[in-house]
């Protein structure tokens, strides 16, 4: 199908800002002849789709040289090369341009970026699709953008991007063991970072001081101690507090001393903690009910927390209550049979 018969996004018409905990990618997509596809035609060997981190779309695959056909970005795209070193061209806007690849070697293409990869050897690459909400829910309170415009890159380097892309991939690799709160909370830095370095129009970071107010952080935190077995969002929590993710996240951060994820990680093994001590609980019904998604991300967690196996963490409590009920009953014994006890029967 002709180039001019392909639908193509607007990169600035947005009749509204949308909120970034309502937009759910399936996945990293382009349009192809015509037709919405997966951007490469092979299976991931991770993907965020199952998690379901909101605004945007992690796929990561390892694949022989090829050629990834005409196609145009429906989102913001970005693409980071971890393994192989091989020569790669693109053809785009009537251009071919010819590269050399490495690890690190990174995309950046706004959405509606029409173009054709020609891989010249195998790579391990992760692509991500951003939804410009992720972008816009990352600006400061008083900006009413509805739409980013990144600016394009086809071979550049940025350690920070593979650091942020690295720790998602292992979060997924890992089994998202903090389900999609960490996850959405990497989202947003990167959304920052994004908007901070590589936007057409640049945004200045705002200095966040004095916290949440302490009505709303009262109902942010009732709204996780209520729904700690649940699978929070960071969009959900900003929701809750009635801001956006980022501006959320940072007075999160003030008021707690702890960004949302590590402080929902924190109150899941507390809660953990104090089921332990009580009699007759397995350690599986005790990581679910505190919100764990199995029990070897329970393990994993409760260890890294408390320097100790769950398991072990209970018994120790258990012979702990076991001597003081002892200690209990020794005490009330001599209550009774000592010197000036009940039972005891002094002279004089």
């Amino acid at each position: 199908m002709p180039a001019a018969h392909i639908r193509r996004p607007s990169r600035t018409a947005a009749p509204h800002r949308p909120a970034v905990g309502s937009v759910l990618l399936s996945g990293v997509e382009v349009v192809r002849e015509g037709c919405v596809e997966p951007f490469l035609h092979v299976r991931p060997t991770l993907s965020s789709s199952s998690v379901r981190w909101a605004g945007l779309a992690v796929e990561d695959y390892s694949i022989p040289e090829c050629i990834i056909q005409r196609h145009e970005h429906i989102e913001n795209f970005l693409h980071v090369v971890l393994r192989g070193s091989v020569k790669y061209e693109v053809v785009t806007r009537g251009k071919t341009l010819q590269f050399d690849a490495n690890p690190g070697t990174t995309f950046i293409l706004p959405r509606g970026t029409i173009d054709e990869v020609r891989w010249r050897g195998a790579t391990h690459r992760v692509a991500v699709a951003i939804h410009r909400s992720l972008l816009t829910g990352a600006l400061d309170e008083t900006a009413h953008e509805s739409d980013i415009e990144l600016t394009e890159h086809w071979n550049l380097t940025d350690p920070n991007i593979v650091a942020v892309l690295l720790a998602m991939t292992t979060d997924l690799d890992g089994g998202s063991p903090a389900g999609r709160l960490y996850g959405e909370s990497l989202a947003n830095a990167l959304a920052v970072y994004l908007l901070n370095r590589y936007t057409v129009r640049r945004y200045t970071p705002v200095g966040y001081h004095g916290g949440l107010p302490g009505y709303r952080l009262k109902r942010v935190l009732d709204h996780i101690g209520d729904n700690l077995a649940e699978d929070l969002s960071l969009s959900q929590l900003a929701a809750v507090a009635g801001m956006s993710p980022h501006y959320f996240a940072e007075l999160f951060r003030v008021s707690t001393g702890y960004a949302p994820h590590r402080y929902v990680l924190l109150q899941r093994v507390e809660r953990a903690k104090q089921s332990l001590r009580g009699p007759g609980r397995s350690i599986i019904e005790v990581g679910l009910e505190a919100g764990f998604q199995n029990p070897s991300h329970f393990a994993r967690i409760f260890r890294k927390f408390v320097g100790t196996s769950p398991s072990r963490f209970q018994s120790e409590m258990q012979s702990a209550r076991r001597l003081n009920d002892v200690k209990s009953l020794s005490v009330d014994h001599a209550m009774r049979h000592g010197p000036f006890g009940e039972h005891s029967h002094p002279s004089g």
